[in-house]
C-alpha cells in the first residue's frame, strides 16, 4: 500500500510570507497524506509569539505529525535561555518530545533533534542518538521503509563540504547503513535536493536516499522558491513530487518529480521528469 508523506521545513514564522501560509494548508488537506513532517526551523528567533504562531499553522495542517527543532528555534539573543532552557518555548508551544517517532504498518520515521547551544548554525549527533537510532531502526521488518528526520543534514549535494553537514555525521551513517535506513529527511539550508548517500559515504550495499527541503512559507528564500515535498512511498518504490510556490497565482505546482528504486545494493533514481505540457497544481 502506497504511504503519503508531506515534508515541509523552515517556516520561520517571524518571517513568514503570509501569502503560502493559506495555500500550503489547503494543499496539505487535498493530498490527504498518512503522515507530515516537519523538518525543523519553525521560528525566527525562537519566541513565544512565533511558537504560538507556528502552533496554529500545525493545528490547521491534517495529522499525525512528526516534528523536530531546529537551531532557529533556540534563543539567539538571550544567553540564559540559550544555554539554560534552549528548547523551553519548543517545548511547552509544539511538543515536550524533542526526538518523536511515528510507526505504522509499513514506516518507521525517526526524528532526532540536532539543534545545540553551542553550534550557532551547524547542529550535532551524540552517541546517545546513535543508540537510539539503533534501537528504532534494527530489527524491523525489511518490508518497513526507514526513515530518519533532523534538522540539519547528514549528507548534502557535491559542492558542500563535510564541514556543512552535521556533526558526527559519519558515525550515524554508519549506524543507519547497519539498520538499512531508508530516507534521510532534513532541512537548514533552504534548498531542495534529492540524491543519495554513494558519494560521500560509499558503503558496500547501502545507499539511502537524501531528501533535502527548501523554506516552505519564509520570506528568507535564498535563491530558490517556497517549495514542499510530497513523498509517495512503497517498498521498492519512491516517488518524490517537489511543489513550487508560484505567487504571482497563488499556488504550490509540481515542479519536478523523481523515482527512485530499490535495489540490492540500495536506492538508486529511475526517473526524473519535469511535468509535460501542463502544471500539477495544488491550490
Amino acid at each position: 500500500m502506497t504511504r503519503k508523506l508531506i515534508h515541509i521545513s523552515d517556516i520561520h514564522f517571524g518571517r513568514v510570507d503570509q501569502a503560502t501560509v493559506e495555500p500550503l494548508i489547503r494543499a496539505a488537506h487535498e493530498v490527504r497524506p498518512d503522515v507530515i513532517v516537519v523538518s525543523g526551523d519553525l521560528t525566527q528567533r525562537a519566541h513565544a509569539s512565533e511558537f504560538r504562531e507556528a502552533r496554529r499553522f500545525l493545528d490547521a495542517l491534517p495529522k499525525p505529525q512528526l516534528i523536530v527543532p531546529g537551531n532557529h528555534d533556540v534563543p539567539f539573543y538571550n544567553i540564559a535561555a540559550r544555554f539554560l532552557t534552549p528548547l523551553a518555548n519548543y517545548r511547552k508551544y509544539i511538543d515536550t518530545e524533542l526526538e518523536a517517532r511515528y510507526e505504522d504498518s509499513e514506516l518507521i520515521i525517526q526524528g532526532i533533534n540536532t539543534a545545540r547551544s553551542l553550534t550557532w548554525k551547524n547542529g550535532r549527533i551524540n552517541e546517545r542518538q546513535i543508540d537510539l537510532m539503533r534501537r528504532s531502526f534494527c530489527g524491523a521488518p525489511s518490508t518497513t521503509t526507514k526513515i530518519l528526520v533532523t534538522h540539519h543534514p547528514l549528507d548534502l549535494p557535491r559542492r558542500f563540504d563535510d564541514d556543512d553537514i552535521v556533526g558526527r555525521a559519519r558515525p550515524a551513517m554508519e549506524a543507519l547503513a547497519e539498520c538499512g535506513v531508508d530516507l534521510l529527511l532534513a532541512g537548514h539550508y533552504h534548498i531542495a535536493h534529492t540524491g543519495d548517500t554513494r558519494a560521500r559515504y560509499p558503503i558496500e550495499n547501502f545507499s539511502a536516499l537524501v531528501v533535502q527541503a527548501a523554506t516552505t512559507t519564509s520570506s528568507r528564500v535564498r535563491e530558490e522558491p517556497n517549495s514542499f515535498n510530497l513523498l509517495r512511498i512503497e517498498p521498492a518504490e519512491i516517488t518524490i513530487d517537489r511543489y513550487t510556490w508560484r505567487p504571482a497565482e497563488g499556488i504550490f505546482a509540481s515542479f519536478l518529480t523523481e523515482q527512485f528504486h530499490r535495489t540490492e545494493q540500495g536506492w538508486t533514481r529511475r526517473e526524473s521528469r519535469q511535468p509535460e505540457g501542463r502544471d500539477v497544481v495544488i491550490e
